[in-house]
């Protein structure tokens, strides 16, 4: 691809993206937003923190998929422990980056 095609596209896709956006603004524009909307938007955050942890866990270490060799799948169900039970983020992390540090040492 030039120069110009690859400006084209940018520009092309940065429109797209802008309309996309100011869609959303004029369709609560009226500055109230529907019961169910709000509702539903409540769930985004941690639709999209799932969607990126999830595949992280199971397919990027060096042992991928569900089985007992996947530290990274162990340190993650710990943390997922952790997280229900003490609903603490810090606490999450550390213990999850811990046992994650602890299960690579043990498990060579």
């Amino acid at each position: 691809m030039n120069a110009t095609t690859v400006w084209v596209v940018i520009v092309l896709i940065g429109f797209g993206t802008f309309l996309l956006r100011l869609s959303g603004l004029q369709l609560l524009g009226s500055g109230t937003m529907p019961d169910w909307l709000a509702r539903t938007l409540r769930y985004v955050p941690a639709a999209v923190i799932a969607a990126i942890v999830v595949p992280a866990i199971v397919y990027g270490g060096p042992d991928p998929g569900f089985s007992l060799e996947n530290s990274r799948l162990l340190a993650g169900i710990i943390a997922a422990v952790v997280a229900w039970s003490t609903r603490s983020v810090l606490a999450t992390l550390g213990v999850g980056m811990g046992s994650l540090w602890l299960i690579d040492w043990l498990m060579p």
